[in-house]
């Protein structure tokens, strides 16, 4: 289950750093399941870093491959900049509203989102994977990570729990069934889906 609290910031003053407690948790799976999935090479998009956390984690399990963090908040921009300073293969992080028409990314080879479909409006879904469509050549992947909803498969408790604490705080947040993403990622086609620890799922699409 993703954890309700995003991030916490570090008690010491002065220091940016925010930290996810689920990073700890969820990264080295994540990473695992991305070696399948990531070109050898490339730059990689990641939309609502967040913390920064995953990024400079990534970063350093896949050192070939250039990394692009972005995030809508100021705050999280300051805390990403913090957590992958004097990592050669992140770039700045980037202002970043997935919802937006226009993206300051003109082309990427991976888009990548941890976290962010389900405590978020499904406008930002729709944005995203409208972003997504114009910066990824065909056979690129838009990479999804999260707790999801789908047909025929009982939803776990926790999950469950979680998703009325989400509505609870914003009627547009919850999970989201697979299947409505699917539906709604026209120009992709979904290519695999991972499950993940604490019934998580990873979801690639590839541009088609």
């Amino acid at each position: 289950m993703a954890d309700p609290t995003p991030w916490i910031v570090a008690e010491d003053t002065g220091d940016v750093r925010k930290h996810a407690p689920a990073t700890l948790r969820n990264r080295g799976a994540i990473a695992e399941a991305l070696r399948a999935i990531l070109p050898p090479a490339g730059l990689v998009l990641e939309v609502a870093s967040g913390s920064g956390e995953h990024a400079a984690y990534f970063a350093a399990e896949f050192p070939t491959i250039e990394w692009q963090p972005s995030d809508p908040d100021a705050t999280a921009l300051a805390s990403i900049a913090a957590w992958s300073a004097g990592l050669a293969n992140v770039r700045s992080p980037l202002m970043l509203d997935a919802a937006a028409d226009r993206w300051p990314v003109a082309v990427a080879d991976v888009v990548l989102c941890i976290n962010m479909v389900h405590i978020a409006p499904w406008e930002a879904t729709l944005g995203l994977i409208a972003g997504a469509r114009r910066l990824l050549a065909v056979g690129a992947p838009l990479i999804l990570y999260g707790p999801y909803r789908r047909g025929g498969v009982p939803t776990a408790e926790s999950n469950e729990a979680f998703d009325a604490s989400l509505k609870s705080r914003d009627p547009r947040w919850g999970l989201r069934m697979v299947e409505e993403v699917t539906a709604a990622a026209t120009g992709f086609a979904l290519a695999s889906l991972v499950e993940m620890p604490a019934n998580n799922l990873l979801l690639a699409y590839r541009r088609v």
